[in-house]
């Protein structure tokens, strides 16, 4: 699907070095889409010492840059690409999961940057320092320049072809927005506990954080821990029962949850 490009660690005097080749190289770069990602991108961009224009609305056109990276919905792509062209001579997106035929017209570079992050907003550089970022190019010098760029901002580049992008973004979605649905979902079930919403998030976030930095430290399979991995049938019996007056239609949900939270602790129940 990917592979991770060279890492490579630099002495400050050689970060310097690299930092003003990339000025060099990438010129003024211009940001179409003033949203939460292209506001943080201007930022970014503009704190790691590179020109920028933008964040500009869409249907506006940079003008004097080298790069310009559209930060609008995946539906609007092509539209915006359509827009700019002829203005740089390298184009780029921000989806993880459009390919770069969304971009193609004649006589342009295509590139692909996705920071693997969520983005609230007034984010600025902070959010992307550490990142990783899905990268991708229709010629050595787009890819290079999409590294580049991921790299002065402080992520980890990753390259992703075009049939990889679904499963990636696929696994993204899984891990972040579906993340924020599961704990929608637990706020709810907490209600007949007597918890608002606000004191159930207080409550479940330290919970969730420390699960986060057990698979980060030990994977999946070990960091799991309940009734579930113990084999505590009467006590998921419990539990359902508790999501089915609380909101039943979280049962579905919840189900299979615990189908494929069984799979994962090595556990079968016969009926």
């Amino acid at each position: 699907m990917g592979r991770p490009l060279p890492e490579v660690e630099w002495t400050g005097r050689e970060m310097n070095a690299v930092s003003d080749s990339v000025a060099d190289e990438l010129g003024r770069v211009g940001i179409v889409g003033a949203g939460r990602l292209g506001t943080a991108l201007a930022r970014a961009v503009s704190e790691a010492g590179l020109e920028v224009t933008g964040p500009l609305g869409r249907g506006e056109v940079p003008g004097g840059c080298r790069a310009i990276v559209l930060c609008v919905p995946d539906s609007e792509i092509a539209a915006a690409a359509e827009v700019v062209t002829g203005a740089a001579p390298f184009v780029g997106h921000t989806s993880g999961a459009t390919p770069l035929s969304a971009l193609s017209h004649a006589g342009v570079e295509r590139f692909g940057i996705h920071p693997l992050q969520a983005f609230a907003q007034g984010a600025g550089a902070e959010a992307f320092r550490g990142a990783g970022c899905a990268v991708a190019g229709s010629s050595p010098e787009a890819l290079e320049l999409a590294r580049s760029l991921a790299v002065r901002l402080g992520m980890t580049p990753f390259e992703i072809d075009d049939a990889g992008r679904a499963a990636y973004h696929a696994a993204a979605s899984v891990a972040s927005n579906f993340l924020v649905t599961l704990m929608a979902a637990a706020e709810r079930i907490a209600a007949p506990a007597g918890l608002e919403p606000h004191e159930a998030r207080e409550l479940l976030l330290p919970l969730l954080r420390g699960t986060i930095d057990n698979v980060a430290d030990r994977g999946p399979a070990a960091a799991l821990t309940g009734p579930v991995a113990r084999g505590d049938e009467a006590t998921v019996a419990a539990q359902r029962a508790a999501v089915a007056d609380a909101g039943p239609e979280l049962l579905e949900l919840f189900d299979q949850l615990v189908h494929h939270t069984r799979a994962l602790a090595g556990r079968e129940v016969t009926a």
